[in-house]
């Protein structure tokens, strides 16, 4: 047979160290998969049971790995699957591939079946590069092109390949005349620093600080030691955005943890008391919870430019890599001797620990969703990985899990979608299968493509060198996360006709498919179900019978915000008493609504 197009595609993919694809078959990527096929095991393609998984999944490779991921679809509807992942990857700035098939070159404009503008479509979520194959001889740039762009700015691309373009003869050396490209592979991230006059403008600033507080994201998660070292030079205490939740261990008894919504009281009142903040590697959105304009100075680091001085308006401003910056910036700072800030810091952090283990032993009917949480924490096995997903759920995973060194974690940022956990889980294990894997979901994203997924994971399990992978789901019954968003921030009761879910036998299912499934609905039979999951010798389904009542209240709440809980509560919500029950108890463990400050 003819080396082909999909041959030489693949052998490009090849000279750029991709060995793994996420995707799912159709016929307009036809000429790929049978190269596939020829290619034998120089890659692993991952069947995933819908496209737009494959796109979680290689966003998740990308994130766990630092690496390229890369998705493949077919064309049309295929294509269109794809786009909510890669948005997700978008967003998170995380470089991601997407290679699509489309119609035959000389059907385009004849309004022929599946045929879909893909360009176009793939124009916003690939805004770097985008491109459509029309000859052989393009093959070669456009992968290196769509690689390198896709790595140097962190970002989408997307090659869209017509299928009868595929099984064409390859033209691996296009010719050297005017109208062709002759391109090459190999891409190496460059060193970032910023200038010295810049580092030490950025010195003085932290130097004259004093109550400084560090914001580190995904952008310090390689920086941690270079964190820990500048919090102990400026006596700061370090909050955590989301996507940074793996960036410094919370073991440290100055890591405040989360912060927003999500976050913590300790973070909260150290945006609010401090003169000077430190942002590193984050892109954090809730202006609200950064310190007030005017109350503190600010330096920020990061990578990419355009992030700079976007969500407070900072004094002085670095383009560089967080842990080079970092380490570039130490020999300037000078050692503070008032240590009374660091010690005002580490006793709010104390005591808050205590109030979340006094608010997860909370009665509930029947299981308090933050126990789930709190007794996995100190069970967590060195080195595991957790993914997330977006709802009332991630309040826990924030807050009430301690991430110690050696692990990873992470969720979607930027986009906050539901339905990535399990897909992100898979990727995680594809990419480690000697260590173990915890997916954090609630039953609404189990519902919406988790159940699905599971079908992935007991296809391929047993490929894995440690059979653990966990995945938690928190069955209780309601879209919970916009039911309280509902409440609290617009003054609504519970709308049953769009939150509430059916009831649905989650650890049954996975026993069906060869898992084990574990069911919990009684809060001393939470530890043991921990222990039993993470010691079993195949993948677990632990279902956990949770109380949809439990208020994941904010870090602080405001006179709007209590206003408008009130009003939800006495305007018919259906679930008013429990709500009314569960919250005399979590002010009860300490979190109660506080004074606005001028």
């Amino acid at each position: 047979m003819a080396y082909t197009v999909g041959d030489f595609l693949l052998d490009r993919l090849t000279a750029w160290g991709i060995r793994r694809l996420y995707g799912y078959p159709g016929d307009g990527i036809n000429g790929i998969l049978g190269a596939l096929g020829r290619a034998g095991d120089r890659f692993q393609f991952i069947q995933t049971r819908h496209e737009e998984m494959a796109a979680f999944m290689a966003c998740a490779h990308a994130k766990f790995t630092g690496q390229l991921g890369v998705c493949l679809a077919t064309s049309g509807p295929g294509a269109i699957h794809l786009l909510n992942g890669l948005y997700d990857a978008k967003l998170d700035h995380q470089p991601v591939l997407a290679i699509v098939g489309q119609q035959a070159r000389g059907c385009l404009g004849a309004h022929y079946q599946q045929e879909v503008d893909l360009v176009s479509l793939f124009k916003d979520v690939a805004s770097e590069y985008v491109s459509l194959a029309a000859e052989p001889a393009q093959i070669r740039h456009l992968v290196d092109r769509a690689v390198r762009i896709a790595l140097c700015e962190r970002t989408v691309t997307c090659l869209i390949l017509p299928n009868d373009l595929q099984e064409l003869e390859a033209v691996t050396t296009p010719p050297r005349k005017h109208g062709y490209v002759l391109s090459g592979y190999g891409y190496a991230a460059p060193r970032v620093i910023p200038k010295p006059e810049d580092l030490q403008r950025a010195a003085d600033v932290l130097n004259q600080g004093q109550r400084v507080a560090m914001l580190v994201g995904a952008g310090a998660l390689h920086a941690t030691d270079a964190v820990i070292e500048v919090a102990d030079l400026l006596g700061a205490g370090v909050a955590k955005a989301l996507l940074g939740k793996a960036a410094v261990p919370d073991d440290l008894p100055f890591v405040t943890g989360a912060i927003g919504l999500l976050g913590t009281r300790p973070s909260y009142e150290m945006m609010r008391d401090c003169d000077t903040l430190l942002m590193v590697g984050s892109r954090f959105p809730y202006t609200e919870f950064l310190p007030k304009e005017g109350q503190a100075r600010g330096v920020q680091i990061d990578l990419d430019a355009r992030m700079l001085s976007i969500r407070y308006p900072m004094e002085v401003n670095l383009v560089g890599d967080s842990a080079e910056t970092l380490r570039a910036l130490i020999p300037l700072l000078q050692r503070k001797t008032e240590r009374s800030w660091r010690t005002t810091l580490e006793e709010r952090v104390r005591d808050w620990w205590q109030v979340l283990e006094n608010r997860a032993m909370n009665e509930a009917q029947p299981i308090n969703p933050q126990r789930v949480f709190w007794e996995l924490s100190p069970r967590l096995p060195d080195g595991c990985i957790l993914t997330a997903d977006s709802g009332s759920g991630t309040n826990w995973y924030a807050r009430d899990l301690k991430i110690r060194r050696g692990m990873m974690a992470s969720l979607s940022g930027g986009l906050a979608t539901m339905g990535c956990g399990v897909p992100y889980a898979i990727a995680a294990k594809f990419a480690y299968p000697e260590r173990p894997v915890i997916a954090l979901v609630g039953d609404g994203a189990m519902q919406m493509n988790g159940n699905a997924e599971l079908v992935t994971v007991a296809k391929y399990w047993q490929e894995w060198t440690d059979p653990r992978f966990i995945v938690l789901v928190l069955n209780n019954r309601d879209l919970n996360q916009v039911t309280w968003e509902q409440r609290a921030l617009a003054g609504d009761p519970k709308y049953q006709a769009s939150q509430s879910l059916p009831d649905f036998p989650y650890a049954h299912y996975a026993e069906a498919l060869g898992f084990l499934g574990l069911r919990v609905d009684r809060p001393d039979a939470i530890g043991p179900a921990w222990d039993q999951a993470l010691t079993a010798a195949r993948p677990v389904l632990l279902e956990a019978y949770t109380d949809p009542n439990v208020p994941p209240l904010p870090p602080h709440i405001s006179f709007e915000q209590a206003k408008a809980y009130l009003s939800a509560l006495f305007g018919g919500d259906p679930d008013a008493w429990g709500i009314a029950k569960a919250s005399a108890r979590e002010m009860a463990a300490g979190i109660a609504p506080e004074p606005e400050r001028v």
